[in-house]
């Protein structure tokens, strides 16, 4: 019989992350948890901080003061606070951007294989010389069939040996997510994923997301505006309003709560 007070298996923790820019607070005491296997969502207003606690997460900012810890496999963690990007993707955590960011004169198959190279056992000059180092051209022959076989999960194959920028936009988003996934992460955040898509992509992208998180095993973390996707994929929500986290809790309890309403909406309407 599971002990119902046992502490959560947390994949991600942040405790008390605060982030100053000079005398812009952007993110102020954020304390939240993420749960291994859940599907979460970070919510807010713009300009509400989400983006900026994915920067730190990933890398890319360091706080000012707060930590993040990171646990690839239960009963293992460690404090990833400031560590480079390139390190926080090691340790196996992915990310998607708000605008795409793919290279788009490379095609389609060249860019799942760059998003592998993280993992490469040999130094990257050696596929210069595949002749001279014949385990390194194996290495990269395993890179190039992993990243067909990605390019055919996500329904991207007749794509592989197009040019990454001539892709229509959905696929592109998909392409972002593949070469995320070549990284071989644990933890995978998507920055607004259903940004630019009409009403039936973004309900297809529910079902999308869900068969991420079964499919490769996946905890992720997601920031969004739709609130029709937040509120169908999301397990558990953390609502940002100015820095701050203001209300977390189930899909239905948020929709209810009047501070976000408030914070959505205005005052008014929180009031009405």
């Amino acid at each position: 019989m599971t002990d119902a007070r046992a502490p959560r298996d947390n994949i991600l923790s942040l405790s008390g992350v605060t982030l100053r820019f000079g005398g812009l607070l952007a993110v102020n005491g954020m304390t939240m948890a993420v749960p291994r296997g859940g599907i979460v969502g970070l919510i807010g207003p713009n300009g509400a901080g989400k983006t900026t606690a994915f920067n730190v997460i990933t890398g890319f900012y360091k706080p000012t003061s707060g930590y993040v810890e990171f646990s690839h496999a239960p009963g293992e963690s460690s404090r990833i606070t400031g560590l480079p990007p390139h390190r926080v993707c090691e340790a196996g955590i992915a990310r998607t951007f708000q605008n795409i960011r793919i290279f788009g004169n490379e095609t389609a198959l060249q860019n799942v294989m760059v998003g592998a190279y993280v993992r490469q056992r040999g130094a990257w000059w050696m596929n210069m010389f595949s002749f001279a180092f014949p385990a390194a051209a194996r290495e990269e022959r395993e890179i190039a069939d992993n990243a067909v076989s990605l390019l055919e999960r996500l329904g991207l194959e007749k794509y592989a040996l197009a040019q990454a920028s001539s892709l229509p936009y959905g696929a592109q988003r998909r392409l972002e997510i593949a070469r995320a996934l070549a990284t071989r992460p644990s933890f995978l955040l998507l920055d607004e994923p259903a940004a630019g898509m009409n009403p039936q992509e973004s309900a297809d992208l529910l079902n999308f997301i869900r068969r991420l998180r079964d499919e490769f095993s996946l905890s992720i973390l997601l920031i969004e505006h739709d609130m029709k996707v937040v509120m169908g994929v999301c397990e558990h929500i953390w609502v940002l309003d100015q820095g701050e986290l203001i209300a977390n809790g189930a899909p239905a309890d948020i929709k209810a709560n009047p501070r976000v309403i408030e914070a959505y909406l205005g005052k008014e309407a929180a009031h009405a």
